[in-house]
């Protein structure tokens, strides 16, 4: 599945939707910057419910989902792609995400479409627009199924031993450690429910994103000379006569999208849970602040 076919399911769709959309995710940047402003603004300004409890505002929910995008992915996700496809592979990463922006509209659009209230916010995803969208309850059975073994086991593994890896070899911290402090964080939070999760993103994920953002300029400030070179490489490797010859443009491509999907989640199905749970005026808001 994950070699095969949901690439080019992937790749496809996102053809697809850029078209039909007429390239939302070019068109409407500036829209989706004022929306995400006025909702980080408007945060503490979202309606109450019944049981008193603030719904989820648009900018918390593009927090939580933020959180999942911003992290293990874009760091060893990319270094593994670039380590087995070359650097080429990180020109299809940028197409990945470039494409891929049109399915986060519209799973997200979607997952709105299709919510449904509860005590303290929305619920909703993919298995609630599979069900009362196309209206095929074994196809939502199964993905509900699916989402906790692949967020609840995989996913979680993945990010959580490349953290203890990383500390225990940049800082000697025993991975056992870091691992069980991990747990006992992730427990407290999580165990706060949608409420509190989404006041925990909306507080670390600004600052996780602009440090991140901050400590990529300079690295890329320090090393500014490289910078020409860098391009080359990455614009040779993707399309160079070398990798057609070596026959190693294929995998250029797969790891490409492969780690592409990894970073940035888009039409994967994790985003439009998170996307569900905001209280918007129109589904098509949120759709371009997850966009």
């Amino acid at each position: 599945m994950w070699t095969y076919v949901l690439m080019g399911v992937l790749v496809v769709c996102s053809l697809y939707f850029t078209i039909r959309s007429r390239g939302v995710q070019f068109t409407m940047i500036r829209e989706m910057l004022r929306l995400l402003t006025d909702s980080a603004m408007r945060a503490e300004e979202r309606p109450l419910t019944e049981s008193g409890a603030r719904h989820i505002s648009s900018f918390q929910a593009f927090a939580v989902s933020v959180a999942t995008r911003v992290g293990t992915g874009n760091l060893a996700g990319v270094a593994t792609a670039i380590t087995i496809g070359g650097p080429g592979s990180v020109f299809w990463m940028w197409m990945l995400a470039l494409l891929g922006a049109s399915m986060a509209f519209v799973e997200s659009t979607l997952a709105q479409l299709y919510k449904r209230p509860k005590e303290d916010s929305y619920i909703g995803g993919p298995a609630y627009y599979i069900l009362h969208g196309l209206h095929c309850r074994w196809l939502a059975v199964l993905f509900a199924a699916l989402v906790p073994i692949t967020f609840g086991m995989s996913f979680n593994m993945i990010q959580s031993n490349t953290i203890c890896d990383a500390m225990e070899m940049a800082f000697g911290v025993n991975h056992i450690v870091v691992g069980c402090v991990l747990a006992v964080i992730a427990l407290l939070i999580v165990f706060g429910g949608i409420q509190r999760i989404s006041h925990v993103s909306n507080i670390v994920v600004p600052f996780m994103a602009v440090g991140y953002l901050v400590i990529a300029i300079i690295v890329i400030g320090m090393n500014i000379t490289e910078l020409p070179r860098v391009f080359m490489q990455i614009i040779d490797g993707a399309f160079g006569i070398e990798p057609v010859a070596g026959g190693t443009l294929g995998m250029t491509i797969i790891m490409g999208v492969k780690r592409g999907l990894f970073s940035n989640e888009a039409g994967e199905g994790s985003t439009p849970n998170v996307a569900a749970t905001a209280a918007v005026t129109h589904p098509v808001k949120q759709g371009l602040v997850q966009a």
